[in-house]
């Protein structure tokens, strides 16, 4: 009876493995897709039997290592008690607390579990067969997924030599575009788009279309952001997430903020819920902490510019990132440096099929960084060789640079 009452600590087994894979593949079909998704199905390739080894350097998901403020890990502790009841008063407090501080009405702002859900039910509103969804090359792979369940044709244009969104490429891409996807700073480069160029796009795009600026990542850096757009109420959908600069990936909140009447279509397909109150209490006491941002950007500010140097230092390119990820070019297949790296307890990012010799870098601490330097320089000095990686290539594929179960492994 002992046992029953305590909570179950440990890793996955694998047979929960395998349940992981079965759970992604029906995910990959029809469901919402999320960083934590793409992350799961790159990391089963070099940890297929459990959780990460001890003191390893977890750089892969673009993840804060900070967690929640104090503040807001009081207020969680402070709420635990009272979980049990969905207290959804406090949805709306959230709502209202962040509109008041945007200059923005009440109506015009919508809480969901994290980014991932609006992104995906705002695709599903306003793609089709008919509209197509328009997003950069490389970027974030969510909305394309939901666009093809949407039955939308997906078009996807190249970065500017800046690494920007090509908003004129885009609209001349689409002119039959439902949607236009634009996430700034972008995952995975961390480069901004101009906040000119995305006038550019709402003022071109076609009639009827919608513009959808992701904005998780915006804190990081010094960018304008777009809801003086929605302010002017223009077809524009920005999304904001407490995932990254507030720490609260695993928490899952975030906004959809608009002109009332398209979020309105959003709810056709998302409903409505409570959120959780752990949750919802720690974002709430997060937005009135006002040191909280300037002082995180300021950490990883320093911790990045100490990483770019080191790299610039060792003759390698990179995006000029402004948030918490860069693409690093290795000048090797992907494949190679990140089983290298995992072989050495260092997790990086996973590869985009546009770039085959890069990767994606999240910033963590500044001892997570000397310590993906360290490994990287050991990497990059030994004799190129591809670490041999059996069972993952028995049960994983790749689809579009997501690895997903192999049909047959068990798992689907």
């Amino acid at each position: 009876m002992k046992s029953a009452s305590r909570c179950n600590l440990g890793g996955p087994s694998r047979r929960s493995f395998f349940q992981i894979g079965g759970a992604a593949s029906a995910a990959l079909a029809s469901g919402i897709l999320s960083e934590s998704f793409f992350a799961l199905s790159a990391r089963a390739a070099s940890l297929p039997h459990g959780p990460f080894p001890k003191d390893a350097v977890i750089i892969d998901a673009n993840e804060n290592p900070l967690g929640p403020c104090s503040v807001a890990r009081e207020a969680i502790a402070e709420i635990t008690a009272n979980s049990g009841r969905y207290q959804y008063w406090l949805t709306e407090h959230l709502t209202k607390q962040f509109a008041t501080q945007e200059g923005l009405q009440p109506e015009y702002v919508r809480a969901f579990p994290g980014s991932g859900e609006p992104l995906h039910f705002t695709v599903l509103s306003f793609t089709s067969a008919a509209r197509s969804y328009v997003t950069a090359d490389p970027g974030y792979e969510a909305g394309m997924h939901a666009a093809k369940i949407a039955g939308a044709r997906v078009v996807k244009t190249p970065l500017t030599p800046t690494f920007a969104h090509d908003v004129k490429a885009m609209v001349a891409a689409a002119p039959d575009a439902g949607l236009f996807y634009v996430c700034t700073p972008n995952n995975p480069t961390g480069t901004l788009t101009p906040h000119s160029d995305i006038e550019y796009l709402v003022e071109h795009k076609p009639r009827g279309s919608i513009v959808l600026v992701d904005e998780a990542y915006i804190h990081f850096s010094d960018a304008t952001t777009a809801l003086d757009l929605v302010k002017g109420d223009k077809d524009v959908i920005v999304l904001r997430t407490f995932s990254k600069i507030y720490g609260m990936a695993g928490l899952r909140c975030g906004l959809a903020i608009g002109r009332p009447d398209l979020l309105e279509k959003i709810s056709g397909f998302s409903g409505w819920n409570s959120l959780p109150v752990t949750a919802v209490a720690a974002a709430i006491t997060s937005l009135g902490d006002a040191s909280l941002v300037p002082e995180r950007k300021q950490v990883n500010a320093a911790v990045r510019a100490d990483t770019l140097a080191f790299l610039d230092r060792s003759g390698y390119r990179y995006t000029p990132s402004a948030s918490n990820c860069f693409m690093l070019d290795t000048k090797r297949p992907t494949k190679e440096i990140i089983d290298a790296m995992a072989a050495r307890n260092v997790f990086i990012g996973r590869a985009w099929p546009v770039w085959p010799t890069h990767v994606r870098i999240t910033v963590g601490t500044k001892a997570e960084m000397e310590k993906f330097q360290a490994a990287f320089r050991e990497v990059m000095q030994a004799k190129p060789a591809r670490i041999a990686s059996p069972r993952s290539r028995d049960l994983w594929a790749n689809l579009d640079g997501i690895r997903v179960p192999r049909k047959g492994s068990g798992g689907v």
